[in-house]
């Protein structure tokens, strides 16, 4: 990071925070991401509260990144590009409003860059249904348990990771390639 910039703050929700997590972690630019829940009304929730979907919460991390290397447009590219923003509460196998697509915007000019990203995206016609993802204010922000944090690069072994974490990777090595850290 140089020595006069300051770091941006993007809360994003695309299924399971663990795969959104993973993605992150490994683009040039990311200072940190941590898993947690956002969106909902609830205090304090568990990831047992919000998992069965009572709580309204969506699972979302929040990626700290340096502006003057990333930008927040790029960061919502890679986001869109890593899981399926057209099916309503659901990825893959993951379904209820916990999994949302979701953008929890920080500022009027994340909200609007948010709204000219899809809408480029909706006109590119990259896939055969609309992007249904919201596009929120942030509300408050609660980290997830500790066993969450790190969950790809503890267990990638685990046939969840190798199953849907996995090929999200390797996507975006092919995808983002510029973008990575070295």
């Amino acid at each position: 990071m140089s020595p006069n910039s300051s770091l941006d703050i993007a809360t994003l929700a695309g299924g399971c925070f663990w795969c959104i997590e993973a993605v992150f972690q490994e683009v040039d630019g990311v200072e940190g991401v941590i898993p947690g829940y956002t969106g909902g009304a609830s205090l304090n929730p568990t990831y047992e509260q919000v998992s069965n979907g009572m709580s309204v919460h969506a699972e979302a991390v929040q990626v700290t990144f340096d502006p003057a290397r990333i930008s927040y447009r790029e960061i919502l590219q890679v986001f869109f590009s890593v899981h399926d923003p057209t099916t309503l509460n659901r990825q893959a196998a993951d379904v209820g409003t916990q999994y949302r697509s979701a953008i929890f915007y920080h500022s009027d000019k994340q909200r609007i860059i948010s709204e000219e990203v899809m809408k480029e995206l909706n006109e590119a016609r990259l896939w055969e249904r609309l992007i249904v993802t919201q596009i929120a204010p942030i509300g408050k922000f609660y980290p997830a348990e500790d066993y969450h944090r790190n969950y790809f690069k503890k267990h990638p072994e685990q046939a969840y990771c190798q199953a849907m974490i996995s090929p999200k990777i390797n996507k975006l090595r092919k995808q983002w390639a510029k973008h990575l850290k070295r």
